[in-house]
């Protein structure tokens, strides 16, 4: 019987999935994954759940998050005129060259 396994690494953080043992009973999955999957790296607690008992809900089957689009929300592209790239290096050296006039009057 497959069995996957879930690992917190501590106290109060999220399980995460870290893969599958495959065992004839209950008893051997939790040993199984202790030698495979809580050794490895630092573990607080490991979910050892049927592969069976794994429910799953898609996209097809419910709307996530409403069905408007919030595409907006994700930050992936930012529309820079160039112009105004060059508009802020010809600010930046006029403002150099005042500093350096007022520094010269001191």
């Amino acid at each position: 019987m497959r069995y996957e396994v879930f690992r917190q690494d501590k106290p109060g953080a999220y399980h995460t999935h870290c893969g599958d043992v495959h065992a004839p009973d209950r008893e051997m999955a939790l040993l199984f994954a202790q030698i495979q999957h809580g050794r490895r790296m630092q573990t607080n607690s490991l979910w050892v759940v049927p592969k069976e008992e794994i429910g799953e809900v898609d996209t097809d089957e419910a709307a996530f998050g409403g069905t408007t689009d919030k595409a907006y929300r994700w930050a992936t592209t930012y529309n820079v005129d160039a112009s105004f790239a060059e508009e802020i290096e010809a600010s930046e050296r006029e403002q150099a060259a005042e500093e350096r006039k007022r520094g010269s009057d001191d």
